[in-house]
């Protein structure tokens, strides 16, 4: 369990920075596109080359977490086993537990509505 619980951690993490490395981005794929030289690593061209590996790779590691945590959850649910311990007991009638209970030695309430009363 505590695998578990560690790699849905990891994979939030992952999937934020995924979330924040997109957003970075430009639509036009210029990157951060500040300050530095031109050819340099936060220039506006080695800006979109690093925020494109980093999110190739956050990618990558997204699905492969995502796979590991389906089969961690699979292995961890038991799904060999088959219960037989089933409540089989079915109540005669079906009871609305909302329902008010009804004597039937009680007579009719009387009604508030003050045309109830009145015939045609």
């Amino acid at each position: 369990m505590s695998l578990f619980l560690f790699l849905t951690v990891l994979q939030a993490l992952v999937a934020a920075g995924l979330v924040g490395v997109i957003l970075m981005q430009r639509s036009e794929g210029g990157g951060l596109g500040i300050g530095g030289s031109p050819g340099g690593l936060m220039g506006a061209r080695g800006a979109a080359d690093f925020l494109t590996r980093s999110t190739r790779w956050l990618a990558i590691a997204f699905v492969v977490l995502s796979i590991t945590l389906a089969a961690v959850a699979v292995e961890t649910t038991g799904g060999d086993e088959i219960s037989t311990t089933l409540d089989r007991s079915v109540p005669a009638a079906p009871v609305d537990p909302l329902a008010p209970a009804v004597d039937p030695q009680a007579p009719a309430p009387a009604s508030d509505d003050p045309l109830a009363d009145a015939t045609e």
